[in-house]
């Protein structure tokens, strides 16, 4: 995979976030940047951290699965990206705090950033190079989640309720092209 393929993954993953962060805007009475940027680090290190944990654990089992690695990542991505699109449609909105203490953001992000997880063992098969995926996750995730703050605050909910469809679509296309590229479909 390409940085560019990182990146748009990183997209998709952060349509969560997203979402979330829009919420944390509409939560606010008087936005400040701080805010954004706060939102930002926590949602940003969380993609960071969970992609970088689901590679260890798929490490120990990326030989055994090897030769299906293409069809474990577009399975994986397509139940992650299809969730995301049910979720959206289901209207799962949920109230979110004004606050940005740890013990709100940790939550939240953690959250947010399963999804991650389950990516992450689907790079380990794929023999990907971790330190970029996890880069551009996390930058990505950041700039988004800092935007959706801003965004929250001014525009509202309007947005935020297409993230989840635009990101579960980015994620279904990216497991298709892989397995496309990678995969025996025969």
């Amino acid at each position: 995979m390409h940085a560019f393929e990182f990146l748009l993954m990183g997209l998709g993953l952060s349509m969560d976030a997203f979402a979330a962060a829009v919420g944390k805007g509409l939560s606010v009475r008087r936005y400040a940047l701080s805010q954004s940027v706060w939102c930002g680090l926590w949602f940003g290190g969380f993609q960071m951290l969970m992609p970088l944990l689901g590679y260890l654990l798929g490490l120990r089992f990326a030989d055994a699965v090897h030769a299906a690695a293409p069809w474990i990542a577009f399975i994986l991505l397509a139940l992650i990206g299809g969730n995301m699109i049910r979720e959206t449609l289901a209207g799962g909105s949920e109230s979110v705090s004004a606050s940005f203490s740890p013990r709100s953001m940790l939550p939240l992000a953690a959250a947010t950033a399963i999804d991650a997880f389950a990516v992450g063992v689907t790079l380990a098969a794929l023999g990907t190079d971790i330190a970029l995926a996890v880069g551009c996750i996390g930058a990505v995730t950041f700039v988004i989640s800092a935007a959706g703050v801003r965004i929250g605050s001014v525009f509202g909910e309007k947005y935020a309720e297409k993230a989840g469809l635009l990101g579960g679509a980015i994620l279904i296309l990216i497991g298709l092209r892989v397995l496309l590229e990678n995969g025996n479909l025969f």
